[in-house]
């Protein structure tokens, strides 16, 4: 497959449109523009955000919400997150060497927000949120209590990337929540928050909106 599916010819020959070869492959590369960068990548929303947590020496544990993560490898099981090579949280979890990765659920978009927009050398994120929290069972770190799902990560590679440092965290723990909600997202570059609508495996019904 390409970037997208080709339109059959049933439907094609309904629009009044060829179904040759020729024209179908034209047809395909003219539905590809050039465009800037940056309004490019503004396609990818929505985007599941995760919050990573991490202790810092002083016992405080600091929470970031990140965009840029992955699942990377079943066996062992890996997790890669990127955050920018400056930042406090960065600098955390290089001294921690370890960390919790938490999927927040839709109705954790106030606490989402604030561990995204406000660095934690300068406040207690965890205490101003409110959120709630339980004790890692084999890392020195916490769990989101209501997220949707956390596993506790252990450091094993960095990668330098431009102005941004991959992380790489091989899992030794999972915790679900059977309860919670769906996954939280961000809908668009001005990191609005929402669930999003889904559909059962039918296809045809929607079970959740977005709020």
């Amino acid at each position: 497959r390409g970037i997208h599916s080709l339109p059959s010819r049933s439907a094609l020959a309904a629009r009044g449109l060829s179904t040759t070869s020729s024209s179908l492959l034209r047809k395909d590369e003219d539905m590809q523009v050039e465009a800037i960068i940056d309004d490019a990548i503004e396609k990818k929303y929505p985007e599941p955000v995760v919050i990573v947590l991490a202790k810092e020496k002083n016992g405080k544990v600091n929470p970031i919400t990140l965009r840029c993560c992955m699942f990377t490898s079943f066996m062992p099981p890996r997790v890669v997150i990127s955050m920018g090579k400056n930042w406090h949280s960065l600098e955390v979890i290089l001294k921690a060497k370890e960390f919790v990765l938490s999927f927040p659920s839709e109705l954790q978009a106030e606490s989402a927000l604030l561990f995204g927009t406000k660095s934690g050398k300068y406040m207690d994120k965890l205490a101003a949120s409110g959120i709630r929290t339980l004790p890692a069972k084999r890392i020195n770190c916490l769990l989101i209590e209501d997220a949707v799902a956390n596993f506790e990560c252990r450091l094993t590679d960095k990668l330098r990337t431009g102005d941004h440092v991959i992380l790489v965290g091989e899992i030794i723990a999972a915790h679900v929540n059977p309860e919670a909600p769906g996954r939280l997202y961000t809908i668009d570059e001005d990191f609005n928050l929402s669930g999003i609508r889904v559909k059962n495996k039918s296809g045809k019904k929607p079970v959740r909106d977005a709020k």
